[in-house]
């Protein structure tokens, strides 16, 4: 039962991460919004520091990832590109959480390091297997330079967001009742609702 209730917070958390891909991802870029990924990403190292501040686990966050991008896939058109985005950054925030952050409920240098290598480590792995691996055409057309200003111009402001944000996520994770507080049950059966609202408008919206 205990499985259970880990597995549904895991997937919500995931949902709700997939939600603003589908949601703000389809506004920022309709609207031409500059460095939509970056604000993507803050939303992702936020909703990954409280899943992390929740269940202090190796491969959960690879989990929500994995769901987030399941979430976008099924309720939006199918962009390879932004699954791999989604795919890298909780794969490598799940290994800097695992190595870092252990027990870690507060700002620190860790939480720090985490967020610098999450961020850098998440853009570079996509922006060189989309294209120099998949060869993703745009990107192949974009080369070497838009590589390197998606790794250190959009990575470094992924970064300043990661640091505040991931500290915040553990604290809100950690704090007193968001999975586990005086009613779990009623908290579990709140992710179970949750759950059934995201994926709903998810499919409304997409």
């Amino acid at each position: 039962m205990k499985d259970l209730k880990t597995w549904i917070w895991l997937l919500a958390f995931g949902s709700l991460w997939g939600i603003m891909e589908v949601v703000g991802g389809e506004a920022f870029f309709k609207n031409n919004v500059p460095r939509s990924s970056v604000w993507l990403s803050a939303w992702a190292f936020f909703i990954l520091g409280v899943a992390r501040g929740v269940f202090d686990k190796p491969g959960s966050s690879s989990l929500i990832g994995a769901t987030a991008a399941l979430f976008k896939l099924v309720n939006a058109p199918p962009y390879f590109c932004h699954l791999l985005g989604i795919f890298f950054i909780g794969t490598v925030f799940d290994i800097t959480a695992t190595l870092w952050l252990k027990n870690e409920k507060k700002y620190s240098w860790r939480t720090t390091l985490a967020g610098i290598v999450s961020a850098y480590g998440g853009y570079a792995l996509f922006a060189v297997f989309i294209t120099y691996v998949f060869r993703y055409g745009p990107w192949v057309e974009g080369g070497t330079p838009r590589v390197l200003n998606h790794i250190f111009v959009g990575g470094s402001l992924a970064a300043l967001a990661a640091i505040v944000l991931i500290p915040l996520g553990l604290r809100v994770g950690t704090s007193r009742g968001v999975a586990s507080g005086r009613n779990p049950r009623w908290a579990t059966a709140g992710a179970v609702v949750a759950l059934i609202v995201l994926w709903t408008l998810g499919r409304v919206i997409g």
